[in-house]
């Protein structure tokens, strides 16, 4: 039997580590190929108004619970641990699921719903998993409220998790929207009305810009 060399167990966490750093610069390029892609399947297929339609039961709730979520949320400065967070820890990245999922939809395209299910994983879970190791070592009571809050896919109820108190981090610097309910103050510092923005900007696209595209590649729509 062979032997595994010495330290090829320890070698997996640095790799690990690198890949969390990696999945955060190719967030950005991985968007432009899954955007063309997109934008080639519009080309190549006629989006259904009936499909278009259906995708709104996806797209609506997803950016529903991003905004609603962005209006609790203290990046770095407080664990958060209601509204949206009482029933599942990343509402924003379950948003952006539900949006992406959309949107496949509307196209009809199992490739595009492929590219965007890789992409999420490549992405999404280093990023959740190097968020929550930040969080694990900044908030004490992380560990509770990860015992009753899932990661991802939401719990029915609300979870009652009692709110740790603030990271001392940066002391005597109170975060905007420090209330314990929604705040459209944080909301607009987030920014998260892009979102909207740029749903309806693809919207739009499915409407629109398949004509163009055939009218360039001498197709007719």
């Amino acid at each position: 039997m062979t032997e595994r060399p010495a330290g090829t167990v320890g070698q997996a966490a640095p790799r690990w580590e690198r890949w969390k750093r990696v999945s955060r610069r190719i967030r950005v390029p991985l968007g432009f190929i899954a955007a063309a892609i997109y934008l080639f399947e519009l080309w190549r297929r006629a989006p259904q108004p009936g499909a278009i339609a259906w995708s709104l039961a996806l797209v609506l709730p997803g950016l529903w619970l991003r905004a609603y979520a962005s209006g609790y949320v203290k990046k770095n400065r407080e664990l958060t641990v209601t509204g949206p967070y009482a029933h599942t820890r990343n509402p924003l990245y379950l948003g952006s699921m539900l949006i992406a999922s959309g949107f496949a939809v509307a196209l009809m395209s199992w490739t595009v719903a492929l590219v965007l299910a890789v992409g999420f994983a490549l992405i999404y879970i280093p990023v959740i998993a190097s968020e929550e190791q930040f969080l694990h070592s900044t908030f004490a009571g992380f560990d509770d409220y990860c015992r009753q809050v899932p990661r991802l896919m939401p719990r029915l109820t609300a979870a009652r998790v009692a709110r740790p108190q603030e990271s001392a981090s940066e002391p005597g610097q109170p975060e905007q929207g420090s209330k314990a309910g929604f705040s459209f103050q944080l909301y607009l510092k987030h920014r998260e009305y892009n979102a909207a923005i740029g749903a309806t900007l693809l919207y739009l696209s499915l409407l629109c810009l398949r004509p163009v595209l055939a009218a360039i590649f001498h197709q007719s729509p």
